[in-house]
């Protein structure tokens, strides 16, 4: 995985969360965390482990199952100089409170001419597992990004874990940070120092000159993997991680399309309407009359979320799968298949928590 900071200590995905938190809460009296079940002994997969303990029961606060009312809470605390960060266990749950985001928190700063603002970090866990099913699954990033007002991050590594958190509990707007759940125990390079990750710029994660592989959250994981599966065929691609979403670096991707004139992008979410959509057609509109583009996407199967586990290998993509597709853009269609491995974090995480 990537990190700018190679020999430093290793921290997991969760423990990269959970220290920046902490850092801004040590730093900020104004930071405060809530959210059903952060006071858990498992502390939401570890990321919010003992702050109860360590700050108390006002800044790591157990909410009940009234999401709209919380977010209402927030975005309160937020107008009155408090920094919240509200985690959501599902990102399902975060459409029981779209009004007090897309209609109070996202739009405040507009309408009162900046005077004031809602300093609020909406962290909203997805991700797949056999359990999950069709109501816990879902990932609505895209959703968000259509929002003027929002910013969207999904940091797919300990380092930018850790730099985003921080980056987003300081900025003045409203942040979705979309967490995925195959991502906890992926572990990496991060200071201990605290640092922030600018929104709005991409990492170019390989080099290659044959496909530029566009990856978001999870997807990451998968796509890199994807990459020496080409590899072993010949085929070089370059994959980039956007980091985030809203704002997105559309400059990177493009000049990485405009040395291999292939664009494919792969979601960890439904392809309609969605993140890979809006690249998709920003990147078409930027080369059209230029010259000829191959442009794909990927993403999640158009039904609901499956609940079986064979079920769910038809309906994500996977390593096997983005290299294949990637492959015949390259060489074109034939039966050239990478060899059939199940990725270990799948395999170990078992659900609902």
């Amino acid at each position: 995985m990537y990190s700018p900071h190679s020999g430093q200590r290793e921290l997991s995905y969760a423990q990269a969360l959970h220290e920046g938190t902490a850092q801004e809460m040590e730093r900020d009296p104004n930071v405060f965390v809530l959210g059903l079940g952060v006071d858990d002994p498992k502390g939401m997969y570890g990321t919010t482990q003992g702050l109860h303990g360590r700050f108390g029961a006002l800044r790591n606060l157990d909410t009940p199952l009234s999401e709209d009312a919380m977010t209402g809470v927030a975005v309160g605390a937020a107008l009155a100089g408090m920094r919240p960060i509200h985690v959501h266990q599902r990102m399902d749950f975060v459409m029981l409170c779209m009004n007090q985001l897309v209609n109070v928190a996202a739009k405040t700063r507009y309408l009162f001419g900046a005077e004031f603002s809602v300093p609020l970090v909406v962290r909203a866990i997805v991700g797949r597992s056999w359990g999950q099913g069709a109501q816990h699954s879902q990932a609505f990033h895209s959703f968000f990004m259509h929002v003027p007002g929002i910013k969207v991050v999904a940091p797919a590594t300990p380092y930018d874990a850790k730099g985003c958190i921080i980056a987003a509990i300081r900025d003045d707007n409203p942040v979705i940070f979309m967490e995925h759940r195959m991502l906890y125990g992926h572990r990496g390079a991060v200071p201990q120092e605290p640092y922030t990750v600018s929104f709005g710029k991409a990492r170019v994660l390989t080099r290659g000159r044959d496909v530029t592989l566009v990856a978001i959250s999870h997807m990451v994981v998968e796509s890199l993997r994807a990459y020496h599966h080409l590899l072993d065929a010949g085929v070089q691609a370059e994959v980039i991680d956007p980091v985030s979403l809203a704002p997105l670096d559309m400059e990177t991707i493009a000049e990485s399309v405009a040395r291999t004139g292939r664009l494919l992008v792969v979601d960890n979410s439904w392809t309609c309407a969605g993140a890979s959509a809006e690249i998709a057609a920003q990147i078409l509109e930027r080369f059209q009359g230029e010259r000829p583009v191959r442009v794909r996407r990927m993403g999640f199967a158009p039904v609901p979320c499956p609940t079986t586990r064979s079920l769910e290998t038809l309906f994500y993509p996977d390593s096997r799968t983005i290299a294949t597709t990637a492959h015949a853009m390259v060489r074109g269609e034939s039966d050239w298949q990478p060899k059939a491995a199940e990725a270990s974090e799948i395999a170990e995480f078992k659900g609902p928590f």
